[in-house]
């Protein structure tokens, strides 16, 4: 036994719950049957709008008063629902219950046989979801997304001019500016968000497997398909038309790949920033009070970006397998989703953290010139590209007769450090013109940086 109160098992729901707390309000089990009853309520005041069956419109004061049981849901609502499904083990059966017993305190129970009407427990739940899902992506995980895409923009301009030795393969290559670098993940990043935000959160409402038999059967006249059309597209979703009795989660698929798309960009931005750190290109500034090593006191480590990268590769990893899983459905209907629709939470909770750890990074990280300066001072080597460049338009505009300049560079360079001095004087013995020796002898590492800062302003 043990003397410990109840514990979270996930870390998302302990240590770091301060920073994905936003999630919980439409991913947790809470937030789902709050969304199951606002879909519940909806039909309901659908049907009496348009008099379906005899019924009537609900008054204005009607209508406010059975949205309250959504605007208002919360812990009473909780532990009522806790009780029906004790009785009911099924999740969706104890809402409409929670439904018809307000409709009974407000008198309206002549109206009670209309509420989950021709709904099948999916036709509930799968708007349920597209509802959450889009509400937490839109109101969560977005902004925080945006504000790392911010922060990198702003970071962009503020080094777009301070030049770096790049390195490919690990090895000295031509010099960059960390702006223009660090613009690249901005914009790949910005790409990802485009196509996030044009996302459809679809849903069906077509009953048991998706033919409005039973709603037929009631109703012969009506156009069944249109008012299901309609009353998806009133929550804000985009209706699908042909669906099992599940919608087809494809979707869901669609967003789950993007953000594991987006973790993986946000993933190789770590591990960049990391080694930017590690080679003192970025100096962190330490937070008071805080402890980077328990017996190496001069220690102040990359522990945001370790820790962003951890979580996104937990979050991909859980948001793969959503995509993987959700697109298949045996024959009509299996409830291999349930189960699976319930972490969705927990893929993007472990996003939503790294996030917050990558704007949280970024922010305690300053550019250390002298460190990027001096790197670029010791290798001059890298010039060779710009030297056998200029030498072969040499050639060929007439004003030399250099035989294979990469090979006469490669042979100077290759696995080789070469200093200004040296440099300077081979570009001094090359037979080309003066106008373009006078540019190669102008030339340093870090003026050889290209357009990168102009590059910038692509973003």
């Amino acid at each position: 036994m043990t003397a410990l109160p109840p514990q979270p098992l996930s870390p998302l729901d302990g240590r770091y719950r301060p920073a994905v707390i936003g999630l919980g309000d439409h991913l947790s089990e809470a937030g789902l049957n709050r969304a199951r009853v606002q879909v519940e309520v909806e039909w309901l005041i659908y049907l009496t709008g348009h008099r379906m069956f005899g019924s009537s419109p609900l008054s204005d004061e009607q209508v406010r008063q059975l949205r309250a049981l959504v605007d208002d849901f919360g812990q009473p609502e909780i532990d009522r629902l806790a009780e029906l499904e004790a009785t009911t083990k099924h999740d969706v059966k104890a809402v409409e219950y929670l439904v018809r017993e307000r409709l009974h305190a407000l008198g309206l129970d002549s109206i009670a046989e209309l509420t989950h009407f021709a709904a099948t427990s999916e036709d509930i739940n799968n708007l349920s979801y597209a509802l959450t899902v889009s509400a937490a992506v839109n109101e969560v995980w977005l902004p925080k997304y945006r504000a790392v895409i911010a922060e990198l923009r702003s970071q962009a301009n503020q080094y777009r001019d301070a030049a770096m030795l790049a390195r490919t393969h690990g090895q000295p290559a031509t010099p960059t500016t960390m702006g223009k670098e660090l613009a690249v993940f901005a914009h790949r990043l910005e790409r990802i968000r485009k196509q996030i935000d044009a996302t459809e959160y679809l849903g069906k409402f077509s009953g048991a497997t998706g033919t409005f038999a039973a709603h037929l059967v009631a109703e012969p006249e009506a156009d069944w398909p249109a008012i299901s059309e309609e009353f998806v597209s009133s929550l804000g979703l985009t209706w699908n038309p042909l669906t099992t009795q599940i919608e087809s989660h494809d979707w869901q698929a669609e967003l789950y790949a993007r953000i594991s798309h987006a973790n993986r960009v946000l993933h190789n931005l770590c591990t960049d920033i990391w080694t930017y750190i590690s080679l003192g290109y970025f100096r962190q500034t330490p937070e008071p009070g805080a402890t980077g090593s328990s017996t190496m006191p001069h220690k102040v480590n990359p522990i945001r970006f370790e820790n962003a990268e951890a979580n996104l590769e937990l979050s991909s990893a859980i948001l793969d397998s959503l995509a993987a899983t959700l697109v298949t459905s045996r024959m009509q209907r299996d409830l291999t989703d349930s189960s699976a629709q319930r972490n969705i939470g927990v893929g993007l909770g472990h996003s939503v953290l790294a996030l917050d750890n990558i704007q949280r990074g970024l922010g305690q990280i300053s550019l250390d010139q002298d460190a990027l300066d001096a790197d670029l001072d010791a290798n001059w080597e890298v010039l060779a590209e710009a030297i056998q460049t200029v030498i072969r338009a040499e050639v060929t505009a007439g004003r030399s007769s250099i035989s294979d300049p990469y090979a006469l560079l490669k042979e100077l360079t290759r696995g080789k450090r070469v200093d200004h001095e040296a440099l300077t004087a081979f570009v001094d013995g090359l037979e080309i013109g003066q106008a373009a020796k006078n540019r190669l002898l102008a030339l340093t590492p870090a003026g050889y940086v290209g357009l990168a800062s102009q590059l910038v302003d692509r973003l």
